[in-house]
């Protein structure tokens, strides 16, 4: 049976991730927590790949959040990030491990890439500010990957997903991304009967996103890919591949099904004394599609799915 590690398995992501490969039959997941291996740690994470057989890695592991989090943190989230795909990949690479999926995050595209971005995008522009360094250690384990890959024949991949929602994701109310912040403020707003949502920012930008089940169906799926079957499709210097919908909407577009999905009957209000971010983000996925992977779940049932989550665990999220 392969033995799989699941990096970051607690998390939204990586915990998809999990629920994928538990269905199957031919694998042994290996997990651990934080605080049974720190991955910014290079000397136990060396040590932790040098005592496990492993067979592939899903790199889900990060430190992630939403612009508020990214503008108050940026020391925490290059350097932490950085840590947790250069010492994973390395160990990988040192114990001789077969493959390894690295998970990217659209924001390594500039902030005017043209759209939709298509992977040749990536180091052609000046990157969005707001989450710079989050996008720079991003890069940096792409290129990591190409790097080994190159040197060493090693057969370690690459997904860029666009926007995740989706259960297991932050529910903080400044430090999440948007989804899950507005569905905490919308659940909030009907619980105590507020007629008003505030909104951060004008409503004006354009974003795609991807459930988390569809995320974690997409990993395995490019996971699994032969490797000569990827290879027609990306070259040793672009070998990275965007996850998404190729579907996109505005922030108020958003904002209206959110309202929507909890049952919200007030006003919208949007505060544009607060940032906007990135005017538009969505993916090219024709490479993913010409491999023979499609999004399944749509928007509006996805978040449905997710608020349906979100109440059933209300309580942890107080703080």
């Amino acid at each position: 049976m392969k033995r799989i590690f699941v990096a970051g398995h607690r998390g939204m992501v990586g915990a998809a991730i999990v629920r994928q490969l538990q269905a199957r039959q031919d694998c042994e997941l290996i997990t651990r927590t934080h605080a049974e291996l720190d991955l910014t740690d290079q000397r136990a994470t060396a040590d932790f790949f040098a005592r496990n057989r492993i067979d592939e890695v899903y790199l889900a592991a990060a430190r992630v959040g939403g612009i508020h989090a990214n503008d108050t943190y940026p020391a925490e989230f290059i350097h932490q990030n950085l840590m947790i795909a250069t010492n994973v990949i390395h160990a990988a690479h040192c114990a001789d491990v077969p493959r390894l999926l690295f998970l990217g995050s659209s924001c390594i595209y500039p902030r005017l890439a043209e759209q939709p971005m298509r992977e040749e995008a990536l180091l052609t522009g000046t990157l969005e500010p707001t989450n710079e360094p989050y996008a720079i250690a991003k890069i940096a384990g792409i290129k990591l990957c190409e790097s080994y890959n190159r040197q060493y024949g090693r057969d370690y991949r690459s997904v860029m997903p666009t926007n995740l929602y989706g259960p297991h994701d932050n529910f903080h109310p400044q430090n999440s991304h948007v989804i899950p912040a507005l569905m905490r403020r919308f659940d909030e707003a009907v619980r105590a009967g507020e007629s008003t949502v505030t909104i951060w920012g004008s409503g004006q930008p354009m974003r795609e996103f991807l459930h988390v089940d569809d995320m974690a169906a997409a990993s395995v799926f490019v996971m699994n890919l032969p490797a000569e079957k990827l290879a027609q499709h990306i070259t040793p210097r672009i070998s990275h591949i965007n996850v998404g919908t190729g579907i996109d909407c505005s922030i108020r577009q958003l904002a209206e099904t959110m309202a929507k999905v909890t049952g919200f009957r007030g006003q919208l209000q949007f505060d544009t004394s607060k940032p906007d971010g990135t005017p538009r983000k969505l993916l090219d996925v024709s490479r993913l599609t010409a491999l023979g992977w499609r999004a399944s779940i749509e928007l509006e049932d996805g978040l449905r799915e997710t608020y349906q989550w979100f109440c059933k665990h209300r309580q942890d999220f107080r703080g």
